[in-house]
């Protein structure tokens, strides 16, 4: 009974993290800047970091099932 709100939230930082870091992947790979008015290598590697550490999270929930 306790382990749904932990499956939960480990699902929601899991799919955030890995939307996160695909959206970084295809604007780079186009050459695109991942947020508008900013420098491309700070966005680029402000998302992948917000992005990781999402997923890690998401994954240590997952853990604590």
């Amino acid at each position: 009974m306790e382990s749904g709100p932990t499956i939960f939230a480990g699902m929601v930082f899991a799919l955030f993290g890995s939307g996160i870091l695909a959206w970084t992947v295809v604007r780079v790979r186009q050459g695109e800047p991942v947020a508008h008015g900013v420098n491309r290598v700070a966005s680029a590697t402000l998302a992948s970091i917000a992005g990781s550490g999402a997923l890690a999270l998401g994954v240590w929930c997952f853990t604590r099932v």
